[in-house]
């Protein structure tokens, strides 16, 4: 399948239905004519037929050759088989996201959600004729894939690809065998994804007798009000809990499912899979999570500890984590202002960023209202290089919604530098895909505190970017430790709710520390995440973009002559190259230890700014 995955925005970021309230102004709606001018469209039937003939033509034409091509030049060698490849793997990936995008506006839509089961079903076999083309090349000798790329131009242009696609080589299975995962994926995890987020588009949550969808009710946790946030937690809480079998038996039967799968490639680890996806070590992980779990007393449990104190409240309730500061201006921020705001952050430290970013303005690449229905969060979707990206969010007018905007920003912007790349070598792995999105985030953020002189204000700016840092490093890595968790705990059988639960508010209690009470109803909470879903382990990527991108940061402001043009550099290489050759040009290696305590060092720093505040 085409690897164009989304790449989602961390799960704090809710907002409110269209129309809801005037103040924001014209939330844009996606204009998804640049991919197809319809579902029924004979531009669509057109390709989604050229995408099984072309298939089936290239697998004729190549099965059983591929030793052969590269032993060969030009026309008949190895490079023009990647091509061809490529540019199937180019259309259907056009064809998957144009259906996946108009299915996530509203995955209630029982005709959005069988267009998009068709649709994969459709590429699911035309895919499957491709399936032989990496296990074939993967059999190839070293010695003649070498010689393969010093003779023929066009093997070495995909060089990097081909690497990289070597490292899978222990772990591919045979032909018949790869085949049947593939097939069996859309009656298998494919189908409990969708359960999960139809099932979580279609929940509803009461505060004082009004139903609300979960975005708006999550909102609610950031309200001023601190009755308003009990309700919406309380609300939160009932709903998950009379939805937690479904829930239950859909992580039971994932976390079983990806065993199996782990088992017969011959995985060791519960995550090394995303490590190998992800092209990072596991010692390198190891020492990221260790780093955190070692800094969770000096920094979430000292904030929290803080905010407490702030708040007048002997502990905060688990609805009070992200409540805002007594300083925090209350006004809806319009979309207009938010624009402004992130594209001038952004043009301050590049002119083509900003003017990157503001074609998803101009050109409505961005889908901005919440609607019944509409999937959580927040996204950047890559689609394919010979179109752009698009970017999803929820926006509600706070200013945490300004920053997931600046966040998935980030990640256009990225898409659209790497896209020059090529349908596959444009992606980037997940941890280092963080990257643009929280540098994006970063940038916001400086600009905003510059020009922002008032004491009181600048305190809750300055804390809220702290909480914003503590849900990205601490908060999900612990996640990842909830993950890894639920996955060794279910190799000895099915989990209860309870016994779910129970580990959920271990971790939590872990990370988040003592002055934060998770009481009656939180033990729920881990049923709305939905990377835990869609993506297993994907969540230490955030922490990993959050400390390199701290670093980065500390790299530019000590020495910023050259380093927009080396940051732009390190963009442009999409998935061409490891983390450490990316990283060497600024100084910095992931590898060291010291690395991680560095990216830490900026969140405690801020924290002790606040300290001084009090004083």
């Amino acid at each position: 399948m085409p690897k164009n995955t989304l790449q989602h925005a961390k799960v704090f970021a809710p907002s409110t239905a269209n129309g809801a309230n005037a103040a924001l102004g014209d939330l844009p709606a996606w204009n998804l004519t640049d991919l197809y001018s319809g579902t029924d469209s004979a531009d669509f039937k057109s390709d989604l037929t050229a995408a099984q003939s072309e298939a089936e033509a290239f697998e004729s034409r190549w099965k059983g050759r591929i030793a052969e091509a590269a032993a060969a030049e030009g026309d008949e060698g190895l490079g023009a088989a990647i091509e061809a490849y490529e540019k199937l793997e180019e259309l259907m990936g056009r064809i998957i996201s144009y259906a996946g995008l108009a299915y996530f506006t509203d995955t209630s839509d029982p005709a959005a959600a069988k267009f998009y089961g068709d649709v994969q079903s459709a590429i699911t076999d035309s895919s499957a004729h491709l399936l032989f083309f990496a296990l074939e090349l993967n059999r190839i000798d070293d010695a003649l894939i070498e010689d393969s790329i010093k003779r023929d131009p066009q093997a070495a242009r995909y060089s990097p690809w081909i690497y990289d696609l070597r490292l899978d080589r222990p772990y591919q299975l045979e032909d018949r065998i790869e085949q049947l995962f593939h097939e069996k994926s859309m009656t298998g995890h494919s189908a409990w994804n969708r359960l999960f987020d139809e099932t979580m588009g279609s929940l509803k949550f009461t505060i004082d007798e009004e139903e609300l969808p979960l975005e708006v009710t999550l909102s609610h946790l950031q309200d001023s009000d601190r009755a308003k946030r009990k309700k919406a937690g309380q609300a939160l809480a009932a709903t998950f809990k009379d939805n937690l079998r479904i829930f239950t038996l859909i992580t039971n039967t994932l976390a079983k499912d990806k065993e199996i799968s782990d088992r017969w490639r011959g995985f060791e680890d519960i995550a090394d899979s995303r490590h190998l996806a992800n092209r990072v070590e596991r010692p390198v992980v190891d020492a990221l999570a260790q780093a955190v779990r070692e800094a969770c007393p000096r920094l979430s449990h000292r904030y929290y500890a803080m905010k407490a104190r702030w708040l007048g409240l002997e502990k905060l309730e688990f609805w009070d984590r992200n409540a805002p500061l007594p300083e925090t201006p209350q006004q809806i921020i319009p979309w207009d202002e938010a624009k402004n705001t992130v594209l001038s952050a952004y043009h301050g430290f590049a002119p083509e960023m900003a003017d990157i970013a503001r074609r998803f303005f101009d050109h409505r690449w961005i889908d901005a209202p919440s609607r019944p229905g509409k999937m959580s969060g927040a996204f950047a979707h890559p689609t394919v290089p010979s179109v752009h990206p698009y970017v999803m969010v929820n926006y509600l007018g706070k200013p945490r919604d300004v920053m997931t905007l600046a966040h998935e920003l980030g990640h256009g912007v990225h898409q659209v530098l790497a896209g020059a790349q090529g349908a596959l070598m444009a992606s980037t792995p997940l941890t280092l895909a963080e990257t643009a999105s929280v540098f994006g985030e970063m940038l916001t953020f400086r600009a905003l505190l510059e020009r922002t002189p008032d004491r009181r204000e600048r305190k809750a700016m300055l804390a809220q970017k702290v909480e914003d840092m503590i849900n990205t490093v601490v908060r999900q890595i612990g996640f990842y430790e909830f993950e890894r968790r639920v996955h060794t705990a279910r190799r000895e059988g099915e989990l209860t709710s309870d016994q779910l639960g129970n580990i959920w508010l271990d971790v939590q209690a872990e990370s988040l520390g003592p002055a934060v009470n998770l009481s009656e109803g939180y033990e729920t909470f881990w049923a709305y995440i939905p990377h835990f879903i869609h993506s297993p382990f994907y969540v230490y990527a955030y922490a990993f973009g959050d400390c390199l991108v701290n670093s980065l940061y500390s790299v530019y402001e000590e020495a910023p002559e050259g380093f927009r043009d080396r940051y732009f550099d390190m963009l442009k290489a999409g998935g061409t190259k490891h983390h450490s050759e990316l990283l060497a040009p600024f100084g910095l290696d992931a590898s060291d230890p010291d690395f991680w305590n560095q990216g830490l060092s900026m969140i405690e720093g801020l924290i002790d700014e606040l300290e001084m505040m009090e004083s």
